[in-house]
């Protein structure tokens, strides 16, 4: 593993793709160049309900980061976990040294865009398109998910109820849950946190601003606390992709508003780490239709088998095809021949 640093266990991450919390902390992984063993626990599929993750972690959300006997389940202290653990010389470091400068510049920008309400935006956009414009979510997401949140808290009290040791966990999330999608469902909601999101967006449009004017002009471009990626810019770049895919990108920048802004984006977007981990998220149907489209083989059973169906599956399919097209095109030559033939 690169720049184990004294901490040879191997890394596991358990994420979900699309899950916001999940991206922040594979950007950081990635920005580090540390190796880690990924593992997908996919919440259309509801794997992330299923006892073998709650005994993990408890409350039954992504990420979570295992370590030797090391159990990390909040992004923010898998990040900061990652920051303390590997500390090898050729191991870049996101956050500054305490003490410095830049420490309370980058832990004032990293805490306030982590305390956005990232969820309530996007379940909020998805419930409510109309606050939206181009939006990469389609229509019938909408229906999806409120179809989705029902059997969500149907499929938790039945869990509760197969699994006594378990039993508090997911009475404790089936509250949770439906504590959070009645406001993520209250338009009125949305739009006061959608104002509030404009306001953190202009401290950070004022930030970039200083950064620019500070740089000397030798071609060099600054990120948000400096002249380093840090975990402030690693939380911004991933909120930003987030309200680009929701559909409120050009509510919050373009056509001339929070230039500095725009610039930056297009810049986090040709970064290497970024590209490697979300330039290919942005598509809902990888999470809302195909799980769907092969539940029968990833639900219940084990994931080698799973994946065996699966691949089966397509290449039955790949298969069938192609004999069809051999079928026609040997049916076209033979009628051009007869027609030869016959003139």
């Amino acid at each position: 593993m690169a720049g184990s640093g004294g901490a040879a266990a191997p890394l596991v991450l358990y994420h979900w793709t699309q899950s916001f919390s999940s991206q922040k902390v594979r950007l950081a992984i990635a920005e580090k160049a540390l190796t880690c063993e990924e593992h997908d626990v996919n919440l259309p599929l509801s794997e992330h309900n299923e006892p073998w993750f709650m005994r993990l972690n408890a409350s039954g959300e992504v990420p979570v980061l295992i370590h030797g006997e090391n159990i990390i389940c909040d992004a923010t202290q898998i990040i900061d976990y990652l920051e303390a653990t590997f500390v090898d010389a050729e191991v870049p470091r996101l956050m500054p040294e305490e003490g410095s400068m830049y420490y309370p510049r980058v832990q004032h920008y990293r805490e306030l865009l982590d305390s956005l309400p990232m969820d309530a935006y996007t379940h909020g956009c998805i419930l409510h398109p109309e606050l939206t414009v181009d939006s990469m979510i389609p229509a019938y997401a909408t229906s999806r998910i409120r179809s989705q949140i029902s059997n969500t808290e149907s499929e938790l009290k039945k869990l509760a109820e197969e699994n006594p040791d378990l039993q508090d966990a997911y009475i404790a999330k089936q509250k949770r849950l439906k504590s959070k999608l009645l406001d993520h469902d209250n338009i009125k909601y949305l739009k006061k946190i959608l104002d509030e999101l404009e306001k953190v967006l202009d401290q950070v449009e004022t930030e970039l601003q200083r950064r620019n004017e500070e740089t000397p002009e030798d071609g060099s471009q600054p990120w948000l606390c400096g002249e380093f990626f840090s975990l402030a810019d690693v939380s911004l770049a991933v909120t930003l992709h987030r309200l680009k895919f929701l559909g409120l990108a050009r509510r919050n920048w373009g056509n001339g508003k929070r230039p500095n802004l725009e610039a930056y984006y297009e810049r986090v977007l040709k970064r290497k780490a970024f590209h490697k981990v979300l330039g290919h998220v942005n598509n809902i149907l990888i999470s809302a239709v195909l799980p769907t489209a092969f539940r029968v083989a990833k639900k219940r059973a084990p994931r080698a088998l799973g994946t065996t169906l699966m691949v089966s599956m397509l290449a039955g399919i790949a298969y069938f095809a192609l004999v069809c097209l051999r079928k026609r095109f040997a049916n076209m030559m033979l009628s051009i021949r007869t027609r030869q033939n016959y003139f």
